[in-house]
């Protein structure tokens, strides 16, 4: 296991366990097909009242004199922002975060990069910026619906570098309609001569009333399980051969360079997040702001935040989404030390579930108690997820 950072293990030995701040800036000039995120054109004073309604959410949500390990913006995309509006945007955060984090991640779409952006981001301190590339083929760039050129990637990249962040990630999307292997092949190729510190390969999904799902649906585009297959395990080879250590299903870094936000995310620490659509996972209960700009600004009016699909944090949810999501990861989770989290939780239905996973050669149980996906295992890590969480459901529910 040398090599694969587990998150949970240091972070609970080290102290507290880290508080991260997610900040969704909901701008795009133009939906992708693919994209389920929420997002909406900045017209008018939009971006004058979403940043208002992030001052005023930020009070709302009380960190106790906390401060945030790890921040995180996505969107939308921030690159919308003006230089001034990311300064303002940025010095509100760090106030709310008690300093600047040891690790903020911006996520930047080509076209938006500019040395302007750029230096107002480092002067903040931010430390990572993820880049939206998910292809290096103008065809395939079109079928998406993204509003950049391959050059325009190369010249955001060598702008970012140029500018001197501790860390680049390259976030790239595979299985696209009518992609070729080789085109996926060249995608990575090219990624890997640009040496980012970090890439991140996502296999595209179907959300519901994108219009890919419309394509989908229409029978324009179709599904090929066994094509994705073929798609992450040709990645998976690609990038250890590269010098990319795999950590997670579609995540890979050189040493020192994966993301401690979503590792803290996966291994089920706290943390808040900020604008419409944000999630958090805060002081006993996880919840996510409404998506839409309106609808937020007037929950945080009402002194309201994190009121859509509000859940309490019990330890039977907590147990089975670290199970879930720390498989997901290379490391794997230990058993024992959940255990030692949370002694409530129905283990006993998870332990009924591990010789079946076991048996079909889709995870590997060690002497210590931890457990980790086979690459097999990881093909099918959503499968596996589901029937876990299926298992500890019920019996979460059932009287003491």
């Amino acid at each position: 296991m040398a090599g694969f950072p587990s998150g949970q293990d240091k972070a609970e030995s080290a102290g507290p366990p880290p508080l991260g701040v997610y900040v969704h800036v909901p701008f795009c000039a133009t939906t992708c097909d693919f994209c389920a995120f929420y997002q909406t054109v900045p017209k008018g004073d939009a971006v004058a009242r979403y940043l208002a309604g992030v001052a005023a959410e930020a009070k709302l949500a009380e960190t106790h004199g906390r401060r945030a390990a790890t921040a995180f913006w996505g969107g939308g995309t921030p690159g919308l922002l003006k230089p001034a509006e990311l300064e303002q945007l940025g010095r509100m955060m760090l106030g709310f975060c008690g300093g600047v984090p040891g690790e903020w991640t911006v996520e930047l779409a080509p076209a938006t990069v500019t040395a302007d952006r750029l230096a107002v981001l480092k002067a903040l301190g931010v430390t990572r910026v993820s880049l939206g590339v998910q292809s290096f083929q103008p065809e395939l760039l079109e079928a998406l619906g993204r509003q950049h050129s391959p050059a325009q990637i190369r010249r955001a990249h060598d702008l970012i570098r140029a500018e001197g962040f501790a860390s680049v990630n390259l976030d790239l999307m595979f299985a696209l309609p009518n992609q070729t292997p080789e085109q996926w092949r060249a995608d990575l190729a090219e990624a890997v001569r640009l040496a980012p510190d970090h890439l991140s390969t996502y296999c595209l999904t179907f959300e519901e009333d994108t219009a890919l799902w419309i394509k989908l649906s229409q029978g324009k585009v179709k599904l090929d399980v066994d094509k994705e297959a073929l798609f992450y395990t040709r990645t998976w080879e690609f990038l250890e051969a590269a010098g990319y250590t795999q950590y997670e299903v579609s995540n890979f870094a050189r040493p020192g360079h994966a993301c401690r936000h979503n590792l803290n995310t996966w291994n089920m620490h706290e943390w808040i997040g900020l604008g419409p659509s944000a999630a958090s996972q805060h002081a006993g209960w996880r919840g996510m702001n409404p998506p839409d700009l309106a609808l937020w600004l007037d929950d945080v009016a009402a002194g309201r935040r994190a009121t859509t699909d509000r859940v309490e944090l019990t330890p039977a949810l907590l147990a089975a989404d670290s199970v879930i999501f720390g498989l997901r990861m290379n490391a794997g989770v230990s058993l024992p030390d959940l255990q030692r989290r949370w002694p409530e939780a129905p283990w006993s239905a998870l332990f009924d579930l591990l010789p079946k996973f076991l048996l079909e050669g889709l995870m590997l149980h060690t002497p210590e108690g931890r457990i980790r996906l086979t690459p097999r295992g990881r093909l099918l890590a959503d499968a596996v997820g589901a029937e876990i969480l299926e298992a500890l459901e019920p019996a979460a529910k059932e009287p003491a």
